[in-house]
């Protein structure tokens, strides 16, 4: 399979005022980022961290020119490593792909091979781009509440931003997992969407927040998957039941916690960080595995819109204006 000597890619750069411009350029292939594996990208899709990095965020990418995209799905056409061949079908997702590793935004991507996993047999590129960073993040969430001990009859679980690419796919498997889900969003157009994927009672955003300086609140949750942060955690923390956990995965909220240790002590609140970025690759490949069968969810492809890179500044100004409902997946090489 031969490498094309030229690609297309979505570049972000910034000129000498700072001032930060995308736009569709044909790239040299000598202009691929350092890596074992090249991969002809099939799929890859639109992430909140991916509009910061198209936006100049120097929190996300230090170095411009640079391509955004923190997924990518597609074939192998060269490895110079002995894990992969040329045609091998394969993902990748987190490490410092499309942070200040050029991304997904691109017909192609080079790679460490330690950051590809192979694509699993019963999952398409596709599908596994409708999960993509999104999707593995809400499966740790999950995994990580299921560690600590959540059942399904032990009460309600929250989760917040529920109709972004987080909160969407995490509704949708607790809900395959049999767990009653309420689901907290700020957008009253969205609760059909809610309640096909599964939740069972919706709340306002605006209203699950508690803002007083009560150490607890009534115990009114098991457990929460947490995607915003800030003082929609802080009232999550002081409403969890006797022994339950959160997982805190998001911080468009915020970044501080403002609250007393009463949650941890008194009830036994356990709240867990997830950072699906460095997740080890043995444990990753099992998370994938899953996601490919038994918290495989046919039923987000009817909340997925699927758009080309000559879409993407549309589309990144509606996510940075949180007007983005399921998921963004950007068909990177019209053949796919």
């Amino acid at each position: 399979m031969s490498v094309p000597k030229s690609y297309k890619a979505y570049v972000a750069q910034k000129d000498e005022e700072g001032k930060t411009t995308c736009s569709l350029t044909t790239r040299s292939i000598e202009t691929l980022s350092q890596g074992e594996v090249t991969i002809k990208v099939a799929y890859s899709s639109l992430n909140y961290k991916d509009a910061l990095s198209a936006s100049g965020n120097v929190g996300v990418t230090k170095h411009y020119p640079h391509v955004p995209g923190i997924d990518a799905a597609g074939e192998v056409v060269a490895s110079d490593s002995s894990l992969f061949s040329p045609g091998d079908k394969v993902l990748v997702t987190g490490y410092d792909l499309g942070s200040n590793s050029d991304g997904g935004f691109a017909e192609l991507v080079r790679t460490p091979a330690s950051w590809v996993v192979p694509l699993p047999p019963s999952i398409t590129l596709k599908e596994s781009m409708i999960f993509g960073t999104a999707g593995f993040t809400a499966a740790l969430c999950v995994e990580s509440l299921l560690r600590n001990g959540a059942a399904p009859n032990k009460g309600e679980v929250l989760v917040t931003g529920a109709t972004g690419g987080v909160g969407s796919i995490a509704v949708a498997l607790l809900a395959k997992e049999g767990f009653s889900v309420t689901a907290s969003t700020g957008k009253q157009e969205v609760h059909s969407m809610l309640k096909n994927l599964g939740a069972t009672t919706i709340i306002n955003r605006d209203t699950l927040i508690v803002d007083n300086d009560a150490p607890l609140l009534k115990s009114r949750f098991q457990g929460a998957i947490d995607t915003v942060g800030g003082k929609t955690l802080e009232t999550v923390l002081r409403s969890i039941a006797l022994q339950g956990s959160v997982s805190a995965c998001g911080l468009v909220g915020g970044n501080e916690l403002h609250l007393t240790v009463f949650p941890f002590i008194l009830r036994g609140v356990n709240l867990q960080g997830i950072d699906s970025m460095h997740w080890p690759m043995g444990p990753r490949r099992e998370i994938w595995r899953k996601l490919s069968q038994e918290w495989k969810l046919p039923i987000l492809e009817s909340f997925t819109t699927t758009i080309g890179l000559e879409q993407l500044d549309e589309y990144i100004q509606l996510i940075l204006g949180g007007q983005i409902q399921g998921r963004i997946i950007v068909k990177v090489n019209s053949q796919s």
